[in-house]
C-alpha cells in the first residue's frame, strides 16, 4: 500500500493554505492606511489648518500613487521576483505609516506617498498571484481577497474613532496603529522570500506587450471601469462620514454608517466573483451594480438625515460588487499569467491615477458650492461611464486577440 501519495496531497493542501493565507493577509493591508483616514479627516483638517481639499490630499495622494506607480511593479518583479518584491512593499507601507506620525505636514505627505507606493505594488501583484498560484480556483480566490480589500476598509472605518476613544491618541497616532498589522504580514512574508520566483517573459516580450495592450479597446475598457468604480470608493470613503456630520451625525455614528456600507460590500465582494464566474458575459452584472450607486447617491442628497443606513446598504453594494468585478475581469480578459501582470498594471496604474481625482474633486466641489448637493450630483453622472465600461470589459474576449475564452 502506497501512503505516499496522501501524505504528498496533505502537504500539497497545508501549502495551498499557508499561500491563500499570505495572500489575504496581504491583502488586509492595502485599504484601512488610506480609508481610516476618512473619520479623522476633520480632526487632521483643523489640525493642520488646511482646506478640505488639502485635507483631501491625505486620501487622494496615496490613490494617486497607486496609479502613477502601478507600471514598475511587473517590471521590479521580473528583476527581483514576486515574494521579494511584495516583502520591500511591506517594508515601505510600514514606514510611509510611521512617518504619518510625524507632526508636520510636508512629512505626513510624505508619508502618504510611501504608503500609496508600496498599496501600488501589492495591488498590481494581487491578480498575478492569484493567476499564478491558484489558476483552478481564479473566482474563489479572486473573491476572497476582494472580500479582505472590502472588508479591511470597512474595519478602518469603523474602529478608528472608537479606537482613538479608548487609547486616548490623536489622529496621527491612530492611523500610525495601522502600523502593526502590516509588521505582523512581514512575519508570514519574509519567509516566503527566501523562494525567489522571476517571470520567465522575456523583457523585450513583455515591452511589446505593453505598447499592445495601450491600443487594444477592451484593454482600455478594462482600464477605464477599474479607475471609474475606483474613483467611486475612494471619493465617498473619503467623504461620506463629513457628510453625515453636515447632517447633524456625530463622527462615531458617521463612521459606523460608512462601516455599513464596507460590510455589505464585504458579501458582495466574496460572493460575486462565484457569480460571475459562472457567465459567459459579465455585462449585465456590472450594468446592474451600478444602479444601486444611483440609488444611494440619490438618498443622500435628498435625505442625509434620514434612513441613512439604507443609503449606505446601496452603496455598500455597487462598492462591493464593482471592486470584485474589477479585479475578476482583470484576470478573465487576460490569456495567460504574463498578460494579467500587465493589464493589472495598465489598468490599476491609470485606473487609480483617475480614481486619485476622486476625493480631492470631491472635497473642491464642496468648498466652491459650500455644500454636497453639486459633488453628489456630479458623482451620479459619472456612474453612467463606469456602467459603459465595465459593459464593454464584460464581454467574453481575451485582450489582444478579440478571440472568445471559450
Amino acid at each position: 500500500m502506497d501512503v505516499s501519495a496522501p501524505a504528498a496531497s496533505t502537504t500539497a493542501r497545508r501549502g495551498g493554505a499557508l499561500a491563500a493565507f499570505a495572500v489575504l493577509l496581504l491583502a488586509a493591508n492595502l485599504r484601512p492606511p488610506v480609508v481610516g483616514v476618512a473619520p479623522l479627516v476633520d480632526q487632521a483638517r483643523e489640525d493642520l489648518g488646511v482646506s478640505s481639499g488639502v485635507a483631501g490630499l491625505l486620501t487622494s495622494l496615496p490613490v494617486l500613487c497607486f496609479g502613477l506607480l502601478a507600471p514598475i511593479a511587473p517590471r521590479l518583479a521580473r528583476r527581483w521576483g514576486l515574494e521579494r518584491l511584495l516583502v520591500t512593499a511591506l517594508v515601505v507601507l510600514a514606514a510611509g505609516i510611521a512617518l504619518r506620525i510625524v507632526d508636520s505636514l510636508a512629512v505626513i505627505l510624505g508619508g502618504s506617498v510611501l504608503v500609496g507606493t508600496a498599496i501600488a505594488v501589492g495591488n498590481v501583484s494581487l491578480p498575478t498571484l492569484v493567476k499564478r498560484d491558484f489558476p483552478h480556483r481564479t473566482g474563489a480566490m479572486t473573491g476572497a481577497y476582494s472580500m479582505v480589500l472590502t472588508g479591511g476598509g470597512a474595519l478602518a472605518a469603523a474602529v478608528t474613532v472608537p479606537l482613538q476613544r479608548a487609547t486616548g491618541l490623536d489622529w496621527r497616532w491612530t492611523l500610525g496603529l495601522w502600523g502593526l498589522l502590516t509588521l505582523a504580514t512581514l512575519a508570514v512574508w519574509v519567509p516566503r522570500a527566501r523562494h525567489r520566483t522571476v517571470p520567465s517573459q522575456p523583457v523585450g516580450e513583455a515591452a511589446a506587450m505593453r505598447r499592445g495592450l495601450l491600443r487594444d479597446p477592451l484593454a482600455w475598457q478594462v482600464t477605464l471601469f477599474m479607475g471609474l468604480q475606483s474613483l467611486q470608493f475612494y471619493a465617498t470613503s473619503a467623504w461620506i462620514p463629513t457628510i453625515y456630520v453636515d447632517a447633524g451625525r456625530s463622527p462615531a455614528e458617521a463612521g459606523l454608517l460608512l462601516s455599513l456600507a464596507g460590510i455589505v460590500g464585504l458579501v458582495f465582494s466574496a460572493t460575486m466573483p462565484s457569480v460571475a464566474m459562472r457567465r459567459r458575459s459579465q455585462s449585465v452584472l456590472v450594468a446592474s451594480t451600478c444602479v444601486f450607486y444611483v440609488a444611494g447617491y440619490a438618498g443622500l442628497i435628498l435625505a442625509p438625515g434620514s434612513v441613512s443606513a439604507l443609503w449606505m446598504v446601496l452603496v455598500g453594494v455597487a462598492q462591493g460588487s464593482n471592486i470584485a468585478l474589477g479585479l475578476l475581469l482583470i484576470t478573465l480578459r487576460s490569456p495567460d499569467t504574463a498578460h494579467t501582470s500587465e493589464l493589472s498594471a495598465m489598468a490599476q496604474g491609470i485606473g487609480y491615477t483617475l480614481a486619485a481625482l476622486g476625493p480631492f474633486g470631491l472635497g473642491a466641489l464642496h468648498d466652491l458650492t459650500d455644500g454636497w448637493t453639486v459633488p453628489l450630483v456630479v458623482m451620479i453622472v459619472l456612474v453612467v461611464p463606469t456602467a459603459l465600461m465595465g459593459i464593454g470589459a464584460g464581454r467574453d474576449r481575451h485582450v489582444l486577440s478579440g478571440s472568445s475564452p471559450g
